[in-house]
C-alpha cells in the first residue's frame, strides 16, 4: 500500500541520506551544520549523496547560520552553489531570502527559481519562511514566485507550537502548493500533527546519536565555542525513518 503522507528526512551527512533512504523516505534534504539551523553541504558531500541514492536528493541553499538577508556576495554564492546542483544532477534545492522589514524578497528568489526551474529541478521554501512578518502575504508571494512546497513550523519554535497556523496555512494554500511541516516532529507527535493538519508530507530529522570508536579521549579540550560531546555525533536513525513513516499513515 502506498503511504499518503510521506517523509522528508533532513540529513545532516550522506550516512544520515543514505539511512533515510533504507527507512523509506522519499527525499532527502542534504545539509550540515543542523545545530545552527543548517547550511549548504560541501560538494563533496552533494556529489557523494547523488551517487548513492535513488530517491530525490534537494540541497540546502544557506551560505551561514543567522538571518535570512543576505549580502550582493552571498546570493552569488548562493546561485553558484544551485549551478553546481544542477551540474551534479540533483532533484530539488531549498532556498529563501527575505527583505531588511520580513516580507520575502520575490526578486531574487525569482531568480533562484528560474535558474532551477529551466534545469528540472524541484524548489522549496525553508524556514525562512517562519521569520516572516506577514505569513499569509509571504504564502501568497511564495506560490507567485513557482515554489513547490514550504518547510515551516508555523512561525513557532516546532510545529507542534505552530500547528494551528500550519493549519491555516494548508486551507489558505488550498492544493496550490504543499505545505511541509518541521522542526521537532518525532514519533511522539506526527500522528497528532497529520491528523489536525491534514498534510501530505512531513520532515524530520530523525536522528539519533552514534558514538566514536576512538579508543583515546582527550578530554582537556573542546573543538567547538559551544559545549558538547567531542566523541558523540547525530545520523538519521533506520528505524526512526520507518516508524515515523508507519505513524504518520495511522490515521
Amino acid at each position: 500500500m502506498t503511504n499518503k503522507v510521506s517523509l522528508e528526512v533532513c540529513a545532516n551527512s550522506v550516512t544520515s541520506a543514505v539511512a533515510a533512504q533504507e527507512g523509506g523516505a522519499v527525499r532527502v534534504e542534504l545539509c550540515e551544520n543542523l545545530k545552527e539551523g543548517g547550511t549548504t553541504p560541501s560538494h563533496g558531500q552533494i556529489l557523494m549523496a547523488r551517487k548513492l541514492l535513488h530517491i530525490k536528493l534537494f540541497v540546502l541553499i544557506r551560505p551561514r547560520a543567522g538571518d535570512f538577508l543576505y549580502t550582493d556576495l552571498e546570493y552569488e554564492i548562493m546561485m553558484a552553489d544551485i549551478r553546481y546542483c544542477i551540474d551534479v544532477g540533483c532533484d530539488g534545492v531549498v532556498i529563501g531570502i527575505l527583505h531588511a522589514d520580513g516580507a520575502i524578497d520575490k526578486e531574487r528568489c525569482i531568480e533562484m527559481v528560474r535558474l532551477a526551474k529551466q534545469w528540472g529541478l524541484g524548489v522549496t521554501f525553508h524556514r525562512a519562511f517562519d521569520m516572516c512578518k506577514d505569513h499569509y502575504k509571504a504564502l501568497e508571494d511564495i506560490i507567485e514566485i513557482g515554489c513547490d512546497r514550504i518547510l515551516t513550523s508555523g512561525g513557532k519554535s516546532t510545529a507542534m507550537e505552530g500547528v494551528t497556523v500550519l493549519n491555516h496555512l494548508v486551507e489558505k494554500a488550498a492544493g496550490r502548493i504543499s505545505i511541509m511541516p518541521g522542526a521537532g516532529v518525532n514519533e511522539a507527535n506526527v500522528a497528532d500533527l497529520v491528523r489536525f493538519t491534514k498534510v501530505t508530507e512531513v520532515h524530520s530529522s530523525a536522528r539519533i546519536p552514534v558514538h566514536s570508536k576512538m579508543e583515546y579521549h582527550n578530554d582537556h579540550i573542546l573543538m567547538s565555542d559551544a559545549p558538547g560531546d567531542e566523541y558523540t555525533t547525530d545520523v538519521t536513525g533506520v528505524d526512526r525513518v520507518k516508524k515515523l513513516i508507519e505513524l504518520a499513515n495511522r490515521n
